[in-house]
């Protein structure tokens, strides 16, 4: 992945910063052809700096709510 914005190399040294933040960007940005785990997304979802739109349609994707 190439960003512009931020050095991967030094980001990399931290692995929790550095997945918190290929994962924002892969939901921010587009994924191309890669698929985020959904048992990542379940371990990371409170520390994400996303859109609150996207967070919330994530979240009900995650835990749908049951029907009585």
């Amino acid at each position: 992945m190439y960003n512009w914005s931020i050095n991967t190399k030094e980001i990399r040294k931290d692995k929790a910063t550095y997945s918190i933040w290929k994962l924002e960007q892969l939901i921010n940005f587009g994924m191309g052809n890669s698929k985020i785990k959904k048992q990542k997304l379940l371990q990371l979802m409170p520390s994400l700096d996303i859109d609150p739109a996207k967070k919330k349609y994530l979240s009900f994707l995650l835990w749908p709510r049951k029907q009585s």
